[in-house]
């Protein structure tokens, strides 16, 4: 009987190892099938084997880099701005129920003139404007109009690609060193991307080589440089915007921002901006025939703003983010007081 049951579980044994030889070895995939395995050939995850020809998409170790046959043709895609100030289509018929004609006449009012010897009083006064706050939210206004897109920065970029003002470098703020339009552009993240055009048979037939593009909506902060001067002949208090700058923060090669190093790109010298912001009009979400361009908006204060840097009690020329770098909060208190003294000369000056 022990014979019988060894020859029986033997004769098992020998047709499981023949049947596991004829079918090809199962694995499980992931939604729970069974299917062959594939033969050993490069994948996309990292493995050892070398390809040849393509690139992994993972570029795991042991892949080789992408073949680039220099025979093909490579086109350069030039754009006009890399997303920020890019080319606008003008519309073929009036866009609107309403002819704007009072636009293209609009021009910036000369300012009064202050004499030197009625300037009795003179605080120089630098502030940032952050157009995430709802105050600001018309800075960052999205849409097209025969003039170009309608955000703060592309209407700056705008006018310099125009000729219409001249940048000046942000290493100081004295409008001491003219940039050209493309270096004002470059500024906010230059370089090329490389892409294969893939032919309909799925070859490679050349590559296109053209800039990266920066959203506009990236840079939402804005640096104003004024001074506040009290007029001894008309008894008020005038302020006079010097210069606006777009501010972004420094970045790694990895993309990461660098903690508080945010800096002016490129200043822009606002007497020159006034007759291009009076060609624009500001967005309002209430009521878009009561509108006002942006030199009204500055010119009456129409936005919502922090005092980085003053020349009040400041000897040593150093912005609050040097007296409190690691708490914005006292930098705020500190700039309420800035605009307390300011507030308090003009109202000392009278009797009631």
């Amino acid at each position: 009987m022990k014979y019988i049951l060894s020859i029986a579980v033997a004769g098992i044994l020998l047709n499981a190892e023949a049947g596991a030889q004829r079918r090809p070895k199962q694995q499980r995939t992931d939604y729970g099938t069974q299917q062959p395995a594939a033969q050993p050939q490069g994948n996309n995850y990292g493995s050892d084997t070398t390809i040849t020809g393509a690139q992994s998409n993972y570029g795991g170790a042991g892949t080789t880099a992408q073949a680039i046959d220099t025979s093909l043709p490579v086109t350069v895609i030039k754009t006009s701005g890399s997303g920020l100030v890019d080319t606008v289509k003008m519309s073929l018929r009036n866009d609107g129920a309403v002819q704007k004609n009072l636009v293209k006449e609009r021009t910036a009012l000369p300012y009064e003139d202050i004499r030197e010897d009625d300037a009795v009083f003179m605080v120089r006064v630098w502030r940032q404007i952050d157009a995430r706050e709802k105050m600001n939210l018309g800075f960052r206004y999205a849409a097209d109009g025969d003039n170009g897109n309608q955000r703060f920065i592309s209407i700056l970029l705008q006018a310099i690609k125009d000729g219409n003002v001249t940048a000046f470098s942000g290493s100081d703020d004295r409008f001491t060193t003219p940039i050209t339009p493309d270096e004002a552009i470059n500024a906010f993240g230059g370089g090329f991307d490389t892409s294969r055009v893939i032919d309909n048979e799925g070859n490679v037939s050349g590559y296109q080589v053209r800039p990266k593009a920066t959203s506009p909506d990236s840079i939402y902060k804005f640096e104003l440089k004024e001074e506040w001067i009290f007029d001894k002949e008309s008894s008020r208090m005038f302020v006079r915007i010097i210069g606006i700058a777009p501010v972004i923060p420094y970045k790694l090669s990895t993309g990461d921002i660098v903690a508080n190093s945010e800096r002016p790109v490129w200043w822009v010298y606002y007497p020159d901006l006034r007759p291009v912001l009076s060609k624009y009009d500001v967005y309002n979400p209430k009521n878009m025939a009561a509108q006002m361009t942006w030199e009204e908006l500055f010119e009456s204060r129409m936005f919502s703003s922090y005092i980085l840097k003053s020349t009040i009690d400041n000897n040593q020329d150093i912005p609050l983010s040097s007296l409190y770098p690691n708490n914005t909060l006292f930098r705020l208190l500190e700039g309420d007081k800035i605009k307390d003294k300011i507030f308090s000369y003009e109202q000392s000056l009278w009797s009631y």
